[in-house]
């Protein structure tokens, strides 16, 4: 029996103290009272691990507020070895997912508190078509989420190239399915060339996602050098395409500007992936294939137009045969039809040309004559001009002339034969020549 102890202070009331161990018991004892059998619980896994030596598998179970996130409900959970070897590939072949952290479950439990260990789950049973469900559910919201945007078609509805022959190479660099795709093109029986160019990329695990739209971020930068993307891998399992299920993926994919050929190596389903991009192949094999064939297509089309133009060069050339036969055989008569034309021309001209040449004589005589006034008229006026000019110019010189101011009555001053025009230039003692009209005097300056 449990120790009654009356505490200080609360006479009269009872207190009631238990050990942890007997707390955990009584808690152990509700617990398998209130679920002697098992139950199912959908939840979320988290944390999956594996332990190597003993092949138990731990997890945790959680539940998250759907409108939040928010984490409501966490409990520990445990599957025995002897279980786990049979459970994990079950659900992994009817889901095609691995059993990892982050699925929706619905797992048969029982439930159990231990003394040490407190509350937990041992896993006995799974319900594969539970997570499928959630699988389909969530495909179909990204699905319905990429079709509200805009974007869901809209690689599909780029033009795809006439010759497609530079090719940017999403894959694994070491995926034998790169080998194949490389091997087909190199080899196609009509010898086309090919220009490809890889931008690896991880095809599986968990960084598929981001390692792929890297790059495509890398062939955005040199668009101008490619005609078409090739997302592919050769094999792998099936649970491995979950990540070509991804929104951002599928996003970047579809807006992408050139069209993209996937080939991800598998037949049963279609990743949403395989839903947004231009062309959907089942392998990098029938990828290699598919682009042979456009090619193919494209010389069948070019062999028809040289056909075509091949023919219509043949009906031209028939038609000018006929046109030059016919004008061959009417030559003779339009020759014969257009020498008595001429000739009758000919006639009428020779008839006309006495006449038509004395009048032409006629009006250049009169021509002439009328030159001949014109021109005389012009010398005789330039030569009056000119004289009267020379006579101008003859006045002009005789007023400048030192006779001419002479007999006006002015005299001029020289000084060593030069003509003196300032006295400032004229210092005492210096010889003075001043010239009349009738003669010259000398003089002396004095001061």
């Amino acid at each position: 029996m449990p120790e009654i102890n009356v505490e200080p202070g609360f006479a009269g009331k009872e207190r009631q103290e238990l050990s942890l161990l007997e707390l955990n018991n009584r808690i152990r004892g509700v617990v398998n009272d209130a679920f002697p059998g098992t139950c199912w619980v959908r939840a979320e896994m988290s944390d999956v691990r594996t332990n190597a030596s003993s092949g138990h598998c731990y997890l945790e179970f959680i539940e998250k507020n759907p409108v939040t996130g928010q984490l409501v409900a966490k409990a520990r959970g445990s599957i025995w070895a002897k279980t786990f070897r049979m459970l994990k590939p079950y659900f992994e072949m009817e889901t095609g997912q691995l059993f990892a952290s982050g699925l929706k479950v619905l797992v048969k439990v029982s439930v159990e508190f231990h003394e040490l260990y407190g509350y937990s789950l041992t896993v006995l049973d799974i319900d594969p078509a539970y997570t499928m469900g959630d699988m389909l559910r969530r495909r179909m919201e990204i699905i319905r989420q990429l079709k509200e945007e805009g974007v869901f078609a809209l690689n599909k509805e780029l033009p795809f190239p006439v010759l497609p022959k530079r090719i940017a190479v999403i894959t694994s660099p070491t995926a034998a399915g790169y080998e194949d795709f490389l091997n087909q093109l190199a080899n196609n029986r009509s010898g086309y060339p090919f220009y490809t160019k890889l931008f690896p990329a991880l095809m599986q695990g968990e960084r598929t996602e981001e390692s792929v739209i890297a790059a495509l971020d890398r062939i955005y930068n040199y668009l101008d050098y490619f005609d078409v993307v090739v997302i592919i891998r050769g094999g792998g399992a099936t649970s491995d395409l979950n990540s070509f299920d991804s929104y951002l993926l599928a996003a970047n994919c579809a807006q992408f500007p050139l069209p993209v050929i996937t080939g991800i190596g598998h037949e049963r389903d279609d990743t949403i992936l395989d839903m947004v991009a231009h062309t959907r192949m089942k392998t990098p094999t029938a990828v290699a294939e598919f682009l042979i064939g456009r090619m193919d297509a494209a010389a069948v089309e070019l062999e028809g137009l040289q056909q075509e133009v091949s023919e219509l060069a043949t009906g031209i050339l028939l038609k000018q045969k006929n046109y030059l036969q016919l004008l061959g055989a009417r030559l003779p008569v339009v020759a014969v039809n257009r020498i008595e034309r001429n000739r009758s021309y000919l006639q009428m001209v020779g008839n006309k040309l006495p006449v038509s040449a004395s009048a032409l004589l006629s009006r250049r005589r009169s021509s002439l004559e009328t030159m001949q006034m014109q021109l005389q008229n012009r010398v005789t006026a330039r030569l009056a001009e000119g004289s009267r000019f020379i006579q101008l110019t003859e006045q002009f010189i005789k007023m400048a002339s030192p006779d001419y101011v002479l007999k006006r009555g002015y005299s001029l001053t020289l000084k060593d034969g030069k003509i003196i025009k300032h006295a400032t230039d004229l210092t005492p003692g210096d010889e003075l020549t001043t010239r009349f009209i009738d003669g010259e005097v000398k003089s002396v300056v004095e001061k």
